[in-house]
């Protein structure tokens, strides 16, 4: 399949097949990481990556990717961009791309990473905006595969707040990739209408199937997949946390929940996670509110069942092979 010179913004913008592919792509070149064979495909180019929002993962899985496909990164916080502050956005995709091959975008709301895209001339690839994470899935859905030997019929629950960028993402991948999706949260939580609409259209291609629950018993029963994110999301008051604990508290995914499940269940998070008290955020909430854990428990987070640590390695793999088909 074609790629080169496409931007990678949302899942919503690629085929079924195309994600296969990508996926595919990725698993080849974590091989060839794996067994030492040289893959730099991108020799020469270079990219630089715009980071509104601070991450471990997605800056280091870019600079991995880049230095191993044989490119030169070059990283920008809000303190080194003048976009947004003394530039307009469309100038400054204008500007990079007269000097970069690729443009990496990590920020607030996705109509930036579209105006990045309109005006580059070049790749823009979406390293998390406020609505969709789309490399993250690719990460999440390679680890599935490797874990289980496919995708399809996978039966994947998402645990809390399912209005975001991660709930959002997990729900239009299962629709593309035929994984039985259900969100469980209150019904204030649930992915918006129209979204949920345009998966339902997607699923009816591909025989995914989307629900949405209420009770955290019935979403687990016989789940191959649970997954939840953070309680309160990067840029979001910390007055909410109250109102998030209280409401998401009986969404905790715990040994119960598991059990529910079943076995062969595999528990994934998307990273960072609060599960203990050996974070700062973790201790000021614990002082505050009188929880030790949250989204889930260390007991979990640490089991057999847990795969987040191969998740998160698999956030390079699939990101150089997005790099990769877009620019070689």
């Amino acid at each position: 399949m074609d790629f080169k010179g496409r931007s990678f913004l949302k899942l919503l913008d690629y085929t079924s097949e195309e994600i296969a592919c990508l996926i595919d792509l990725a698993a080849e070149l974590k091989y060839k990481k794996k067994a030492g064979i040289p893959h730099r495909l991108c020799e020469g180019k270079n990219i630089a990556l715009l980071f509104e929002k601070t991450s471990t993962r997605t800056r280091c899985a870019f600079e991995v990717a880049g230095y191993d496909l044989g490119m030169g990164v070059t990283f920008l916080d809000p303190a080194s961009s003048q976009m947004g502050k003394k530039e307009s956005i469309a100038d400054t995709a204008r500007v990079l791309g007269r000097m970069y091959d690729g443009i990496e975008y990590r920020g607030f709301g996705q109509e930036i990473v579209e105006e990045l895209s309109k005006y580059a001339g070049v790749p823009v690839w979406n390293g998390l905006t406020n609505e969709f994470h789309p490399t993250q899935i690719l990460a999440d859905f390679l680890t599935i595969k490797e874990h289980f030997g496919y995708l399809k019929g996978i039966n994947f629950v998402y645990m809390g707040d399912a209005r975001y960028n991660m709930g959002n993402s997990l729900m239009v991948g299962c629709a593309k990739m035929g994984l039985n999706f259900t969100a469980c949260a209150p019904k204030k939580y649930f992915p918006d209408k129209e979204l949920i609409a345009q998966c339902e259209e997607i699923a009816k291609q591909t025989g995914a199937t989307l629900k949405f629950c209420e009770d955290p018993m019935e979403a687990t029963k016989g789940a191959d997949v649970i997954y939840t994110d953070v309680w309160v999301s990067m840029g979001e008051p910390a007055e909410v946390w109250a109102e998030r604990i209280k409401e998401l508290s009986p969404y905790q995914v715990n040994k119960k929940l598991m059990e529910n499940a079943g076995e062969k269940a595999v528990f994934m998070h998307c990273l960072p996670a609060f599960h203990d008290l050996n974070t700062t955020v973790g201790k000021e909430i614990s002082e505050k509110f009188g929880i030790d854990e949250m989204e889930v428990t260390d007991e979990v987070f640490e089991s057999e069942q847990s795969i987040v640590f191969d998740e998160a390695e698999n956030r390079m793999h699939t990101i150089k092979a997005v790099m990769a088909a877009t620019l070689a």
